[in-house]
């Protein structure tokens, strides 16, 4: 993929932050969305960009500002959307969740992603990509230690949810992607996990680039290589 235009969500920090920075690095211009009005890492970036990097504010939780932000948006091409946000609220065994918090991790996770994808799936361009933030721990055949039970499954519903987006948009040319950045020391995957995000995030910008115009959904790690399902 040439340089061109990216709008990630979820990026004010961690993965999403480096995600930003990587692209605004390789010569993108990039729309980065964070939450409220807090200033963020990604106001930083910007602020070293020379106009590379623009913030918008987004909490893709709510289906209003999903659409403020499309229209503010409108006559803008896309040639990468991609969706990062996400949660994750402990290590619970499913049994004792409690009902309100396997409702907000399944919105954040699954259903806002979606939503976001639909709503602005007009703005990318013809054979640009649609990229969302998966992780091994959404794959079924590859859960064989349990644990992280809540997020396991919102990871498995985004699967879920973008194959019957694939399926309803087949003849769309748009490149389909869920994303596995590795086990990576952020908050969400911990302080032991193996890998650094910088090990992780050039990874998976290569990983984007190399298959751009390819229609269809595939599910890939940050070295390129296919996961399960």
């Amino acid at each position: 993929m040439s340089a061109g235009t990216a709008l990630i969500v979820g990026a004010s920090r961690a993965l999403g932050l480096a995600l930003a920075a990587e692209y605004a690095h390789r010569g993108w211009d990039v729309i980065g969305t964070v939450r409220g009005d807090q200033r963020t890492g990604l106001h930083d970036l910007a602020d070293a960009s020379e106009g590379r990097v623009t913030v918008e504010s987004l909490d893709m939780t709510d289906p209003e500002q999903i659409i403020a932000l499309r229209e503010r948006l409108a006559g803008r091409t896309l040639d990468l959307l991609f969706v990062n946000a996400a949660i994750a609220r402990g290590d619970i065994p499913v049994g004792e969740v409690p009902t309100e918090m396997f409702v907000e991790v399944m919105v954040t996770n699954a259903l806002s992603p979606m939503r976001v994808v639909e709503t602005f799936r007009s703005l990318v361009a013809p054979t640009g990509t649609i990229g969302v933030m998966s992780s091994r721990q959404g794959s079924l055949s590859q859960n064989t230690n349990g644990g992280q039970d809540v997020y396991r499954a919102s990871k498995s519903a985004l699967n879920q949810l973008m194959r019957s987006y694939a399926a309803r948009y087949a003849d769309a040319a748009h490149t389909l992607l869920l994303m596995c950045p590795g086990h990576v020391r952020t908050e969400l995957g911990g302080p032991n996990a193996p890998l650094t995000i910088d090990q992780s995030i050039p990874g998976v910008v290569d990983t984007i680039e190399r298959h751009g115009g390819e229609p269809g959904l595939q599910y890939l790690n940050y070295q390129g290589q296919t996961v399960p399902w």
